[in-house]
């Protein structure tokens, strides 16, 4: 496949290449730069093969081409549309500690949300449980289009969900045991991470000594963690529990995202020189609890400006996952920069997912997921002409 007469967005070292071209191999990107340089390219490989017409070319008609958008915290296809309790697989609120659950074993690829994904050039997404418990489980990045789970994984597990604040004291109050409050949120916490570590230490002990030793299926999913191969990924909205994550975090010596991060705006120095993350968002939804009073907009372009790492979300189902490159678009209305605005739902989204090593950027050896739109995606009448996910198009705007 190639990709010609498209105003390039590489998100990469080569910046913003107009009048560009994409060449694709065996699904990943083999080379981008100006049609100039394309066609050299192509009239020596028409003296060294004999071109049959079979490759496709896709003429972008001087559109923007990107890297396709990453959503880096959403529950689609656990929480589905339309289907109530019987698609809601997104919470297990029985019991506050649950790190051994799996988002795969519950992801529907064949949820609506998926396609409105693909129409809108989203080709990946970090998906996972809410935010009922202490302790969810773990996350998954995934493809946007494929029939069985199986097959689009990217990485699993990709985080660990951790939650802070309201939802978990809302819903086990109610049941009448802990958590109940801030303190014990924290403290649960606190006691599954020293179990796991005393656990990975044993075990670790163990090897060294050739020793058998009974792994325990609850402590395993930890390891990961513990490692820092993959990140706690912390729900907080609020300052204070931002700053409780921080610490527990630090106790532990472990990677960590702030998603949601609702007041990050008001400690953004602090933020930036701590050096976690952030996922913000959901912005495009009511305030409808009372830790997210401070949403707003301005939020990312605070923490981006501050020098912390940005990425923004929709946290589908709870704002729609095609509105990203729209949530995107208000966020520089609101001081996000307009370069921080892409990047915020590319590159930076795939080097907070762990996965930039494949996708986030158009640069030879990644995934050739590519998104084409009409012009900037994020304003608002701004059509997405084709999305391209490992080199095969799955959507072109014909379709409609």
């Amino acid at each position: 496949m190639e990709i010609i007469n498209g105003l390039i967005h590489t998100m990469g070292k080569q910046g913003v290449i107009k009048h560009g071209a994409i060449q694709v191999e065996n699904g990943k990107i083999a080379w981008v730069g100006t049609m100039g340089q394309w066609q050299e390219r192509r009239r020596g490989e028409t003296q060294n093969r004999e071109l049959d017409g079979s490759d496709q070319v896709l003429d972008a008609g001087g559109g923007w081409v990107l890297p396709g958008i990453i959503e880096a915290h959403c529950h689609m296809g656990i929480t589905e549309e339309k289907k109530g309790m019987e698609g809601d697989d997104c919470n297990e609120t029985v019991d506050p500690v649950t790190p051994w659950l799996r988002a795969i074993d519950a992801i529907n690829s064949m949820d609506a949300a998926f396609d409105d994904a693909v129409r809108a050039g989203i080709t990946a997404a970090m998906i996972g449980p809410g935010s009922s418990n202490v302790v969810g489980g773990q996350f998954a990045l995934v493809k946007t289009r494929g029939r069985r789970i199986d097959d689009i994984i990217v990485k699993a597990p990709a985080a660990m969900k951790v939650a802070f604040g309201e939802n978990p004291k809302v819903n086990y109050s109610g049941q009448g045991k802990s958590p109940s409050t801030r303190m014990a949120i924290a403290g649960m916490l606190r006691r599954e991470l020293f179990e796991a570590k005393k656990y990975w230490e044993q075990k670790q002990k163990a090897q060294e000594k050739g020793e058998d030793f009974q792994e325990d299926f609850t402590r395993e999913c930890w390891i990961p963690v513990l490692r820092r191969e993959i990140p706690l990924k912390a729900h907080v909205h609020r300052v204070d529990d931002i700053f409780t994550a921080i610490r527990i975090a630090r106790e532990f010596g472990l990677n960590m995202t702030l998603d949601h991060c609702s007041e990050g705006h008001l400690i953004a120095e602090e933020l930036a020189a701590e050096g976690y993350p952030a996922i913000v968002g959901p912005d495009l939804t009511s305030r409808n609890k009372i830790e997210v009073q401070n949403v707003a907009f301005k939020t990312a372009g605070v923490l981006a400006r501050a020098g912390a790492l940005v990425a923004i979300t929709t946290d589908h189902p709870v704002s729609q996952i095609q509105s990203l490159p729209l949530c995107a678009g208000m966020a520089v209305k609101c001081g996000l920069p307009m370069e921080e605005g892409l990047r915020a739902i590319t590159i930076n989204a795939a080097r907070i997912c762990g996965v930039s090593d494949r996708m986030g950027s158009l640069e030879p050896g990644k995934d050739a997921d590519i998104a084409i739109f009409s012009g900037n995606p994020m304003e608002v009448f701004t059509r997405t002409l084709y999305t391209i996910i490992d080199g095969r198009v799955v959507y072109g705007a014909e379709d409609d």
